[in-house]
C-alpha cells in the first residue's frame, strides 16, 4: 500500500438523515472542505425528522453541496482519487440521494467509487483531529438511532461488544425532551437546560442488563420520567423542567461512562473515544475527561462539528477503505438497516 508518495483525495458525501454534506479530505486525515446543509430549522415542527420531506431536501441541495465542497477545498473533480459515499445504515430515502449522486460522479468521471457505513464515519472523525490516534482502541458511539461500545481492532475492523437493547440515547434525548417541552432536536436542548438544574434533585434508575454486561437499556430511564411528570401533575406539583433534565442527563451519562470505563479496563486498552451526536454533550464529554483522568486513560472526541452528521468522517473512513482495495460497483445501493463491520 504506497500512500506516500502521491496525496490520496477523497470527495466524501452524506446524506443518511436530515443533513446533506460533501468534503474534501486530504490523506484520511486533513480535511480541506466541510459543507453541510442541515434540515434542523425544517423539521422541528413535526418534532423529528420527517423522512420523505429530508429525501425532497436531499434532492434538492445535493449538487449545490458537493460543487461548494470543490470550491473551498481549491481542488478539481479530476483530482479527485475516489469517491466516497455512506450507503448505511439511515433512512432508505434520503441515503439513495447521496449513493446516486456518488454513483452518478464515478460513472461519469471513471473516479473509482468507496462505499461507507455511516458508523465507522463517526468513529473515524475521531482520526481527523488527532493525527496520533491509530488502532487498537475503544470507541463509544452514541446518536440518535446507536449505543454501541466498540473494540476498533484496526482501520475498519471492528468488535461491538456492547449495544442497546431497546431506545438509543439520542433517541431517549429526543422523546424525553419532547415530553417536558423542549422540542427537537433533543439532545442540544436538555444539554442546555440542565445546565440550570440541579443533577441530583430526581433520582431516575441506571439500568443494567444481567446477561451482558456492556449492554445498555434507556427505555426505562424514559418511562420512569415520563411516569415522574404524570405523578407532579395528578399531585398538581410543579414541574422544574431544568431539575428533570439535568438529572435524566445524569442518568444517562452515569451509565455510558461506567459501562465504558469497565470495558477499558477489562480490554487492557490506554486509548477511548466517543463519537456520534450525543457525543457533542458537554455534560458527557466533562465525565469521560474526569473518568479517563482518573484511570491515566487517554481520551479522544471529535469537535462537536464532527460529532453531528458531516462528510468530512466519511472521508477519513473511506480513505482507509480505499487503502485496504475496496471498490464499489454501480450497483451499489442504499441498505438502511447496515451492521457496523458489515461489508457489502
Amino acid at each position: 500500500m504506497d500512500t506516500e508518495k502521491k496525496d490520496i483525495l477523497i470527495l466524501a458525501i452524506e446524506s443518511s438523515c436530515d443533513e446533506t454534506a460533501a468534503a474534501v479530505v486530504k490523506n484520511g486525515r486533513e480535511v480541506l472542505s466541510n459543507v453541510i446543509y442541515t434540515q434542523i430549522a425544517l423539521h422541528t415542527e413535526y418534532g423529528g425528522v420527517v423522512p420523505e420531506i429530508a429525501s425532497r431536501k436531499h434532492i434538492e441541495k445535493i449538487n449545490q453541496v458537493i460543487e461548494q465542497a470543490l470550491r473551498d477545498s481549491g481542488k478539481k473533480l479530476k483530482e479527485m482519487t475516489a469517491i466516497a459515499v455512506t450507503y448505511g445504515p439511515g433512512l432508505v430515502g434520503a441515503l439513495l440521494v447521496g449513493v446516486s449522486a456518488a454513483k452518478a460522479i464515478s460513472f461519469a468521471t471513471g473516479i473509482p467509487l468507496v462505499g461507507v457505513h455511516h458508523i465507522e464515519g463517526h468513529i473515524s472523525a475521531n482520526y481527523i483531529e488527532n493525527k496520533d490516534l491509530e488502532p487498537p482502541f475503544i470507541c463509544l458511539v452514541v446518536s440518535g438511532g446507536h449505543s454501541h461500545l466498540v473494540v476498533v481492532k484496526d482501520y475498519g475492523e471492528y468488535e461491538i461488544i456492547g449495544r442497546t437493547r431497546d431506545d438509543a440515547a439520542g433517541e431517549a434525548f429526543d422523546k424525553v425532551a419532547r415530553a417536558i417541552g423542549l422540542g427537537y432536536p433533543g439532545g442540544p436542548n436538555i444539554d442546555k437546560v440542565a445546565k440550570e438544574g440541579n443533577p441530583d434533585a430526581i433520582h431516575f434508575p441506571r439500568a443494567k442488563v444481567g446477561d451482558a454486561v456492556y449492554d445498555f437499556s434507556f427505555s426505562g430511564l424514559k418511562s420512569a420520567v415520563l411516569n415522574y411528570l404524570n405523578s407532579c401533575e395528578m399531585k398538581g406539583e410543579t414541574i422544574c423542567v431544568p431539575d428533570v433534565a439535568a438529572s435524566f442527563q445524569k442518568a444517562v451519562v452515569d451509565v455510558l461512562v461506567e459501562h465504558s470505563m469497565d470495558a477499558v479496563q477489562k480490554y487492557g486498552y490506554d486509548k477511548f473515544a466517543i463519537a456520534g451526536g450525543v457525543a457533542s454533550n458537554s455534560a458527557l464529554r466533562a465525565a469521560f475527561e474526569k473518568a479517563c483522568a482518573q484511570r491515566n486513560i487517554t481520551f479522544y472526541h471529535p469537535s462537536p462539528v464532527f460529532c453531528t452528521d458531516n462528510a468530512a468522517m466519511i472521508g477519513a473512513a473511506g480513505y482507509y477503505e480505499y487503502c485496504k482495495g475496496v471498490r464499489h460497483g454501480y450497483d451499489l445501493n442504499a441498505v438502511p438497516s447496515l451492521k457496523l463491520g458489515e461489508r457489502i
